[in-house]
C-alpha cells in the first residue's frame, strides 16, 4: 500500500508527541502540526482504517506495528536530513523546517549517501 506525504506527516507526528508527552490526542496533532480538527478527525478515521493507529476509548492515539515502522522510518530520515543541514551551517530551526520539506520524497541510493556523508563529518572524517 502506497502511503501519502501526510498520512506519513500524521504518523511522525504521534511518534514525537508520544516520546515528549507520553500520550497523544487529536488536539495535541492539531497543535503540532497547526491543522483543522476537522483535518485530523479525517486523518485520525483514514489511518484508524488502514491499521496504522488504535484509539483508546479516551481518545488517546497509539501507533500500531505497522504504523510505528513507517513513522520510525520518516522521523529518522527527518533527524538525518536536519543534521545535514546543520553541518552545512543552516540554524537547527531552519533545518528541521526544511528536512520536513524534502525527507518524503528523495530516493533511496540519494538518503544513503546522505547517511554516509553526515556519519563521515560527525566523526571528524572528511
Amino acid at each position: 500500500m502506497v502511503i501519502h506525504e501526510s498520512a506519513e506527516d500524521y504518523l511522525e507526528s504521534i511518534l514525537v508527541l508520544k516520546e515528549q508527552y507520553g500520550q497523544v490526542r487529536s488536539i495535541d496533532i492539531v497543535n503540532y502540526l497547526g491543522v483543522s480538527k476537522p483535518s485530523v478527525s479525517i486523518a485520525m478515521k483514514k489511518l484508524r482504517e488502514n491499521g496504522y493507529i488504535s484509539m483508546a476509548a479516551d481518545g488517546s492515539i497509539t501507533l500500531n506495528d505497522s504504523g510505528l515502522e513507517i513513522a520510525r522510518q520518516v522521523y529518522g530520515r527527518h533527524k538525518t536530513i536536519t543534521r545535514l543541514f546543520t553541518l552545512l551551517g543552516v540554524s537547527q530551526e531552519q533545518a528541521a523546517e526544511d528536512a520536513c520539506k524534502v525527507e518524503h520524497d528523495l530516493s533511496a541510493e540519494t538518503f544513503a549517501r546522505i547517511c554516509d556523508y553526515v556519519r563521515e563529518r560527525e566523526n571528524g572524517e572528511k
